[in-house]
């Protein structure tokens, strides 16, 4: 007996269990007044239609004297539906001014107030009905009634609390009052009501869950949507930073480049010694190559940013590839490695952006040569189907099969490079793929583990404009022999490594070069009698004046003098106004032929309206 008592008791609990209400107390605030504001409109229809519903029965039972509480109910609630109808603008007012907490605490106990009296109400028409009841038309009032708790048990019960109150004093009582509507029939209508009742707040149960359901669903979908949102404002706050990073770090990493470039022009040209003016000009065509990859590297990263459009121009691909040759070629020599280059004697030119066309070629030749452990690297220039294709050829590593759906993916490296080279951040690739992206080529590859590797990128082949020839490739201009100047100039820059570069470069030029740090320091000179032929001003100075600004005051005292921005910022209000306003603005690193060509002019064109000596 004891195991029979023992299930029972679990049955029991269970059913409990099943019966009892969900808790909304996960939900915010905000939904659970939701939650209110379905049920009291419910409710509040309800109340709207039991005068409609009650019409046809009064009409039916006419001026009977016995149906006189039945006529009183129904004016009872034709007059209760609207203050229910006032009760609810109220709501609607305060819902709108009042914080979803303080209406849950002002409304929720009024709203089960009025569950509480709607359904004494519904039971009292039932009372009121006792006396001129016939089997017929407590049947067809009790089967009304029944249709009225089941639909409210649809639509009631997003706050269960609402329902459950209108359930116990409707037809909970309405079952107690059975016994006189059927009194042949209620030892049947009575055990028929109670289980009623029970599937009816089953039903309810579940109705409830559901809406709690859809709006946990609503709250995670606000929170992905909230978290998403998030996510992007910080994607663009990175951004952002990022652009600002590069605006700001730009100045600083073109610095020791600019001085470096200066100086080995200076060195190049005061060389007497044959056996080393070789290497001198190998290093002059590194630099022109690092100060061209560094530019192509800023401006893929203001692409990315949105800051600059693409610009695509007709390019002569030759010496853009010869130019890369020879960038690569000591790296190459000093790791054994035979770096060759294979060209067409047509010219081959394609319409792009010539810095996304370096950039992502540069990458691809040193990925080669980094990975390539003996054997050699061959870029190669080939047409195919009316496009010119660019390929990188090496014996290196190759890639695995199993790696080949990732290899251009942003920071990923397999394991046969890490052991070749452990630095890097796997970022090679994934530039070039951006590149080809950017200017709408197609990429790809062939590979074989441990023989090597053959990645191409591919652009439609173009012509030059009408009147234009492909002229053949020439040396790096930094090669030219520049002629030797004569005048003075003034350089503003608080740089010591700039200055002291600037120094040597115009003193091999044969230029008198005087150098200030702020325009106190300049307007000192000027004060001492220098009259300068050219002025060129940084813009970043320590002191926080504005380097346009000081180039402007200069050029008001030296109106004779030519003059020029420069700096090694790329997005700066005052450069573009400098630029809108007609002045002449060199990046850093600044191209030294043109920065030659430009003194020649301002200098020859002093030295002409300069009197003649008697």
């Amino acid at each position: 007996m004891t195991p029979l008592r023992l299930d029972i008791r679990a049955l029991a609990h269970r059913a409990v269990v099943a019966l009892r209400p969900d808790s909304t107390a996960a939900l915010t605030a905000s939904s659970r007044a939701r939650l209110l504001d379905m049920s009291y409109s419910r409710l509040r229809l309800s109340f709207y239609m039991m005068p409609l519903v009650a019409l046809p029965l009064l009409i039916y039972l006419g001026w009977d004297p016995d149906a006189r509480w039945m006529r009183a109910w129904g004016l009872a609630y034709l007059a209760l539906s609207l203050l229910v109808h006032r009760i609810y603008q109220l709501y609607l007012a305060e819902q709108r001014l009042q914080p979803d907490e303080a209406m849950l605490a002002r409304w929720q106990p009024r709203v089960q107030g009025l569950a509480w009296l709607h359904g004494t109400g519904l039971s009292l028409g039932v009372l009121a009905m006792v006396p001129v009841a016939t089997l017929e038309s407590s049947m067809l009032m009790y089967l009304v009634m029944a249709h009225v708790v089941s639909t409210n048990a649809t639509h009631q019960t997003p706050a269960i609390g609402v329902f459950l109150r209108f359930f116990a004093s409707s037809w909970n009582l309405m079952i107690v009052l059975s016994y006189w509507h059927f009194p042949g029939l209620w030892k049947v209508m009575v055990p028929l009501g109670v289980m009623y009742s029970l599937v009816i707040y089953r039903h309810a149960l579940l109705s409830h869950r559901f809406s709690v359901e859809q709006l946990q669903l609503k709250e995670r979908s606000d929170e992905l949507a909230a978290r998403f949102l998030a996510a992007r404002e910080e994607t663009e706050l990175a951004l952002q930073e990022k652009s600002l990073f590069l605006s700001t770090a730009s100045h600083d990493l073109r610095q020791p480049l600019h001085a470096m470039s200066m100086l080995v022009e200076a060195a190049a040209l005061r060389n007497r010694d044959e056996a080393i003016a070789p290497m001198l000009g190998d290093l002059r065509h590194g630099m022109d190559s690092m100060n061209l990859m560094f530019n192509s590297l800023l401006d893929l990263s203001k692409l990315e940013a949105g800051h600059i459009e693409q610009r695509p121009v007709p390019v002569v691909l030759q010496p853009v590839l010869q130019e890369l040759a020879t960038l690569f070629r000591e790296q190459a020599r000093r790791r054994g490695i035979d770096l060759r280059l294979r060209l067409p004697r047509s010219a081959a030119v394609v319409l792009a952006d010539p810095a996304l066309i370096r950039q992502a070629v540069t990458n691809l030749t040193h990925n080669a040569l980094r990975y390539t452990e003996r054997g050699g690297v061959l870029v190669a220039l080939r047409a195919v189907a009316g496009s010119w294709r660019i390929e990188v050829w090496d014996t290196g590593v190759g890639i695995a099969a199993a790696d080949r759906d990732r290899i251009f993916s942003p920071f990923y490296r397999n394991e046969h490079a890490w052991r070749i080279d452990s630095a890097g951040h796997g970022l090679g690739l994934a530039v070039v793929a951006r590149c080809a992206r950017l200017m709408d080529a197609s990429l790809g590859f062939q590979s074989r583990l441990g023989e090597g590797s053959r990645f191409w990128l591919g652009m439609p082949a173009s012509a030059l404009p009408a009147g234009e020839h492909a002229a053949p490739p020439t040396p790096a201009p930094s090669s030219l022999v520049l002629r030797r100047l004569a005048g003075s100039c003034l350089v503003v820059d608080d740089d010591p490594l700039v200055t002291a570069a600037w120094r040597e470069m115009l003193q091999a030029w044969g230029v008198q070069g005087l150098f200030a740090e702020n325009s106190t320091q300049a307007f000192k000179l000027l004060d001492c009698g220098f009259q300068p032929d050219a002025i060129l001003c940084d813009q970043r100075l320590r002191s926080g004046e504005s380097g346009f600004d000081v180039l402007e005051a200069l050029l008001a005292r030296c109106p004779h003098a030519g003059g020029a921005m420069v700096s090694g910022e790329f997005d700066s209000p005052e450069l573009r106004r400098a630029e809108l306003e007609g002045y002449l603005v060199f990046r850093k690193p600044v191209d030294l032929a043109q920065l030659h060509g430009v003194l020649s002019q301002w200098l020859d064109r002093t030295a002409a309206t300069l009197p003649s000596p008697a």
